[in-house]
């Protein structure tokens, strides 16, 4: 059975783009070794979720399915509409590198978090203090 656009369109126009249940986990996290960064930095190429300015250093939380990530979420595609989800992912997946290759043009260093990353705390804190260092 086809899906309402009007109903597909109010759900998507309720996925968050900032301030993610993700992305309030990672600083959460960093606020305990870490605090003292800024949030969406408008000025920063790629507006990064996470923003350590005077250091250059800028963390972008990314939903697996959202970018394309190669774990289990990331990889599934929706059954409806697929030409379409697959084309919009590769367009993120595109402005991603875009971002980090105008981000490293600048001298500023970044991390993508995978939300998937999230189920192992110690391991993505002990990435998050290396990047960071």
């Amino acid at each position: 059975m086809a899906e309402d656009p009007a109903k597909r369109s109010a759900i998507m126009r309720a996925v968050k783009s900032r301030d993610t249940s993700p992305e309030k986990a990672v600083r959460e996290m960093l606020r305990g070794f870490a605090p003292h960064y800024r949030l969406h930095r408008e000025d920063v190429p790629g507006n990064p979720d996470i923003a350590y300015v005077g250091r250059k250093r800028a963390i972008f939380v990314h939903g697996c399915f959202w970018h394309g990530h190669d774990c289990a979420r990331g990889a599934r595609m929706p059954k409806t509409n697929a030409d379409y989800w697959r084309a919009k992912i590769a367009r993120n997946r595109a402005r991603d590198i875009a971002h980090q290759e105008k981000l490293a043009s600048l001298g500023w260093r970044a991390l993508i978090v995978w939300e998937c990353e999230l189920k192992d705390r110690a391991s993505l804190e002990a990435k998050l203090r290396g990047f960071l260092s």
